[in-house]
């Protein structure tokens, strides 16, 4: 069960990822291109429509709304400008993983973290005072 269930997402990712390059596509209609940009960025987003500690609605979004999303966009897609996506999609799979998007997600948390003292620091010295 496992080994099914990883080549199952690897092969979500592989159709989100071929999505993403529909969306960027010259030739695909703009309808499309914003449907397919829409589509994946929510996939994508850590911010989800229902927040998933609500119970059973939560990953009703994940579970419905995502996968309706690349179903009808593989549907309505040319069955050209897809294969080509898809293509470069099964390309981009097999490049190693990208360093530079690791140093800038680390860099992002540092930087908060580093605020988060600073904001911390000036709130210990200078304490909110009561009229």
């Amino acid at each position: 069960m496992p080994a099914e269930l990883r080549k199952q997402t690897q092969a979500l990712k592989r159709e989100v990822t071929a999505l993403w390059l529909a969306a960027k596509h010259p030739q695909t209609p703009w309808p499309l291109k914003l449907l397919a940009g829409l589509v994946v960025a929510y996939a994508l987003s850590p911010i989800d429509l229902i927040p998933d500690v609500v119970p059973l609605l939560g990953y009703l979004d994940d579970l419905l709304l995502v996968p309706l999303g690349i179903v009808l966009l593989l549907r309505l897609l040319p069955a050209d400008i897809l294969n080509e996506c898809r293509a470069q999609a099964a390309t981009l799979e097999r490049r190693p993983p990208s360093m530079i998007g690791a140093v800038l997600v680390i860099g992002l948390w540092i930087t908060a973290a580093l605020l988060g003292l600073f904001w911390l620091r000036h709130l210990l010295q200078y304490p909110l005072q009561e009229p």
